[in-house]
């Protein structure tokens, strides 16, 4: 019989106050692991940032902002081993960079090209997913599937939380729970879901809760320590491959940038707690504890930040680099058995590019 975990109440951090109050060590990673983990937040920041610039040249479509939730995902992304399964949101569109992923991959996706489309075997990172939560009993699948076959594989799936409130996620989550299937159910809650505020979703006092639903842990940790996030998720893979199933981690921070680059949130956001977080953001956060601890020092860090510059650079002028899409795909895959008037609509678009 399932035993059910309650969740955790406070917020689990590692990361104290600015003046190293509050700091605690990690048992495990030492300092090249720190580092290593540093390395990822500046390039997930710096890929953030750039692509907010190329979307403003034109050079990139509307672009889901991630500023200040690098912790969760690079947090996580190292509690997993390489062949663990990774099933992101359109809010995670970078997180391939951390698995070896080309720049100009990501890019090209968010430029529409068809060549950021990529294999998900060959990183072990499932398709963005643009819907809310219908990945996640994606994820589930995978997961017992990997489970079937012996394999000690763990599958993450990350959404936001608005996704709780949506069927896929019940279904992906209480069939993970029945199958005990090795899954990491990973919840940004920064509180919003677009512009609708969590709690006129939700009457739930913390998201962690909704996990008692399903018998399974729930765990809620500060969104922007990435040290907490990374071992909670160390914690819930352990549990994983130990055939004890899922567990939910709710990552809990406040959204200090845009939903999307379409979106003015200055009518429905609380600017004063914007400001608030955006003091307190977590690569600085990060930075600073490794700075108290002797781990990083000024030369270093800019190397660090040189380099995801760099690579960001030669990401953008591959993805430009690349022909022209052939925009027949579009209608010669779109459907099995083409409606009739397919032809014609194609016929007008190529009447319309000359």
């Amino acid at each position: 019989m399932a035993q059910v975990v309650p969740a955790e109440r406070d917020l689990r951090r590692v990361i104290g106050d600015a003046d190293g109050s509050g700091d605690r060590a990690l048992d495990g990673p030492g300092e090249q692991e720190l580092l290593d983990l540093y390395r990822s937040l500046v390039l997930l920041r710096t890929y953030d940032e750039r692509s907010v610039v190329y979307h403003r040249q034109g050079r990139i479509g509307t672009y889901a902002i991630f500023w200040n939730h690098e912790a969760m995902q690079a947090g996580a992304v190292h509690a997993l081993e390489d062949d663990d399964w990774i099933f992101p949101s359109y809010r995670e569109s970078a997180i391939g960079l951390l698995r070896g992923m080309p720049p100009a991959t990501v890019l090209s996706w968010w430029r529409g090209h068809p060549v950021g489309w990529w294999n998900p075997a060959d990183y072990n990172v499932a398709s963005i997913c643009v819907p809310i939560a219908t990945h996640v009993p994606h994820a589930a699948g995978l997961a017992w599937g990997k489970k079937l076959r012996g394999e000690r594989t763990v599958a993450i799936a990350f959404f936001g939380d608005g996704a709780t409130s949506e069927g896929s996620f019940h279904e992906g989550a209480n069939f993970a729970a029945v199958t005990d299937a090795p899954l990491i159910l990973f919840c940004n809650n920064n509180q919003w879901a677009i512009s609708t505020p969590l709690s006129a979703q939700t009457r739930a006092a913390a998201l962690a809760d909704k996990a008692a639903g399903y018998g399974i842990p729930g765990v809620r940790v500060d969104g922007t320590d990435v040290l907490a996030v990374y071992e909670a998720t160390c914690e819930a893979v352990e549990r994983a491959r130990a055939g004890e199933g899922p567990t939910f981690i709710e990552a809990l921070s406040y959204r200090a940038a845009p939903h999307a680059t379409a979106d003015d949130p200055r009518a429905y956001i609380d600017l004063e707690r914007v400001e608030e977080e955006r003091a307190r953001e977590c690569v600085g956060r990060y930075e600073g504890y490794l700075r108290r601890a002797g781990i990083l020092h000024d030369e270093l860090a800019e190397s660090i930040r040189r380099d995801a510059t760099d690579a960001m650079r030669a990401g953008i002028a591959a993805a430009e680099a690349e022909p022209s899409a052939d925009p027949s795909l579009v209608f010669e895959h779109a459907y099995v058995d083409p409606p009739t008037t397919l032809r014609s609509d194609w016929e007008e678009l190529k009447r319309i590019l000359g």
